[in-house]
C-alpha cells in the first residue's frame, strides 16, 4: 500500500509490497533484547533512527527493516543506554501516546527530527525541539473524518442513550416495561472548543442535523458562519452540549473548568475527543455525580488506560478507550504518512508534515 499527500487528503492504491528483509528484524529484535543498538548494514547521512515506545507494527517492521531502527529500553534500563548510545541517534520515531519527552531529548544530543504517529503531539517537548531546530513531524488530516465521526457518535449516544438502552434490553429489563424517553439531537444548540480541522469536520456533520453551531478558539476562525463566542463559560451557558476538539499541551490543561462544567448545566452534555488534560476530571466527576452535569460522551481520559472507578457505575456517561482514529483506513493512511516523513527526512533533511512553529 503506497499513499501520496495532497493538501489535506490522502489517496491510495495498492502495489506490490516490498517484502522486510527478515535477516536485519532477526538482529535487530537480538540486539533489542540485549539492550544494545543494531549494527547499521548501510549508514544513512543523517544518522541513526530510534524507536520510542511501541507503534503501529506495519511501521514498527518497516522502520527495523529498512532504517535499522533500535528500541530505546524503557524503565532503568534507559538511561545506561542513553549514556552510552545517545548521540548516535539523530531521528526519533514514536506516537502521540508516548512521545519524546524532556529527559529522553536532552538524552538525543544529536537529534534532528521527532517523526510522530498521531496528529497529537503534546507528550513531546516541542519547546526544547523549537530551541534545539529540532524538526517535528505529525499526521493530520487524514484522520479527521474519523475522529469527527466518532464525536457525533458519542454525541448521539449520549443524547439518545442508545448504549444504556442496549444495556437495558441485555439484562432482561424491557420485560418489565418501556425505556425511559431520552432527548433529541436535531435542533439541538453544540458549542465546539476549537474549531481547528477535526472541530470544522464536527461542525459540517452537525450541519445536517440542523444544530445551532457555536464555538471558542483564541481568536474567530475567518470565513466560517458559525457564531464565535470569546468566553468558554458564555459558550457552555448557551450550548445544550459542548465538543471538545482543542489540541493538548500546556495551554489547554484543565480548560473545561469546574466553572465551564457548571454553566453547561444538568442538562447539559460534553463530549471530548481531543486530550483527557483539557477536561478537570475531577471537577467533571463530581459533576457528574452530583447530577450537576446531565452527561458524558468520553474518548480521552487524564491518566490512560486508567479511568475513574466513579464513571464505570453511571448511565449517563459513555466510555471509549481512546479509539477515535481507530479504523483500519485511517491508521493504514497515518501508519503511511509517518513513514513518508520518515523516508523524506532521512533523504533530504525535510519533512513533509512538519507541526506549525517547529
Amino acid at each position: 500500500m503506497r499513499c501520496r499527500y495532497r493538501s489535506i487528503r490522502i489517496t491510495c492504491w495498492t502495489v506490490s509490497v516490498r517484502q522486510p528483509n527478515l535477516q536485519s528484524v532477526t538482529i535487530n529484535a537480538d540486539f533489542q533484547a540485549a539492550g544494545i543498538p543494531t549494527p547499521t548494514e548501510q549508514g544513512s547521512p543523517r544518522g541513526r533512527v530510534l524507536q520510542v515506545g511501541p507503534l503501529m507494527p506495519m511501521v514498527q517492521t518497516t522502520i527495523v527493516a529498512e532504517h535499522n531502527a533500535v528500541r530505546v529500553p524503557d524503565g532503568p534500563a534507559r538511561q545506561a543506554f542513553l549514556d552510552e548510545h545517545g548521540s548516535e541517534f539523530t531521528v526519533a520515531v514514536t506516537s502521540g501516546k508516548i512521545g519524546v519527552d524532556s529527559a529522553l531529548m536532552a538524552g538525543l544530543p544529536n537529534l534532528l527530527a521527532v517523526v510522530n504517529f498521531g496528529v497529537g503531539y503534546d507528550t513531546t517537548d516541542v519547546a526544547q525541539a523549537r530551541s534545539r531546530g529540532i524538526q517535528v513531524s505529525n499526521t493530520p488530516d487524514v484522520l479527521n473524518d474519523c475522529v469527527a465521526d466518532t464525536a457525533l457518535a458519542l454525541l448521539l449516544d449520549v443524547f439518545r442513550r442508545t448504549s444504556t438502552a442496549d444495556r437495558f434490553v441485555r439484562r432482561g429489563a424491557w420485560q418489565d416495561g418501556n425505556f425511559p424517553l431520552a432527548s433529541k439531537l436535531s435542533g439541538k444548540r453544540i458549542g465546539i472548543v476549537g474549531l481547528g480541522r477535526i472541530g470544522t469536520a464536527i461542525a459540517q456533520r452537525l450541519a445536517g442535523f440542523n444544530c445551532a453551531i457555536s464555538y471558542h478558539n483564541r481568536n474567530p476562525v475567518a470565513g466560517v458562519e458559525y457564531r464565535y463566542v470569546g468566553s468558554l463559560t458564555e459558550l457552555a451557558a448557551t450550548s445544550d452540549a459542548l465538543i471538545i476538539a482543542a489540541a493538548g499541551g500546556a495551554d489547554s490543561v484543565g480548560l473545561i473548568s469546574a466553572e465551564v462544567l457548571a454553566a453547561l448545566g444538568p442538562q447539559g452534555y460534553l463530549v471530548n475527543i481531543a486530550r483527557g488534560s483539557v477536561v478537570d476530571e475531577a471537577a467533571l466527576v463530581a459533576a457528574l455525580l452530583s447530577g450537576d452535569l446531565g452527561g458524558a460522551g468520553l474518548d480521552v481520559f487524564e491518566d490512560e488506560p486508567n479511568v475513574p472507578v466513579a464513571l464505570l457505575a453511571l448511565d449517563n456517561v459513555v466510555l471509549l478507550p481512546h479509539l477515535a482514529s481507530g479504523t483500519l483506513e485511517t491508521r493504514t493512511a497515518m501508519a503511511e504518512l509517518t513513514l513518508t516523513n520518515l523516508n523524506q527526512f532521512v533523504s533530504t533533511g525535510t519533512l513533509l508534515t512538519p507541526i506549525a512553529g517547529a
